[in-house]
């Protein structure tokens, strides 16, 4: 009995150095991450920005669940140069939901990329838009004022699954990147 103690003391103290050395990790995570969004990192992206972005970007439904961004990138090589693609998954299980984002370097390749809309992509028709409720959502919507005087931001309800789904988890290859 006194051995079967002992063991589950050294157990307790080795679980207590593990979670020292998890929160030094994440304290060293923390500083790194609001390190970025001072002055030295990358730049954040205005609004002009990410309107320029949704611009040059195509929604594409119904992709298949194990579809790599590489894959993606493939398919639609053909409409131009593609800056990034990103694939949503479910923020709890990690699992892609079968839609995508395709970034494109301009604005004109777009037109190509809507004209593959229902092509066949690993055994699946996708559905290809750039002016649908998902990519709208992404876009600022206008304000108003409330009998308070209080600024907020008009949502449509389509909007409201988009905000749930913004929070969730990627995976998006810049071109150049490899894969994992």
């Amino acid at each position: 009995m006194a051995d079967e103690i002992m063991l589950m003391k050294q157990r307790v103290e080795e679980m207590e150095r593990e979670a020292k050395k998890l929160r030094e990790l994440q304290a060293a995570a923390e500083q790194a991450a609001s390190g970025s969004e001072g002055g030295d990192g990358a730049p954040m992206e205005t609004e002009e920005d990410k309107t320029a972005i949704d611009s040059r970007s195509v929604y594409v439904g119904n992709v298949d669940y194990s579809a790599t961004p590489e894959e993606i990138q493939g398919h639609f090589q053909s409409c131009g140069t593609i800056n990034r693609v990103t694939i949503l998954c479910d923020k709890f299980t990690g699992h892609p939901k079968g839609y995508a984002y395709v970034e494109f370097s301009e604005p004109e390749h777009i037109d190509a990329a809507l004209a593959m809309d229902n092509s066949l992509f690993r055994g699946r028709l996708i559905k290809t838009c750039s002016d649908c409720p998902r990519l709208r959502s992404r876009r600022s919507e206008p304000t108003f004022r409330d009998s308070t005087g209080a600024e907020g931001v008009a949502v449509p309800e389509e909007a409201i699954e988009a905000v749930t789904e913004a929070t969730e988890v990627t995976t998006h290859m810049a071109v150049g990147e490899e894969g994992e």
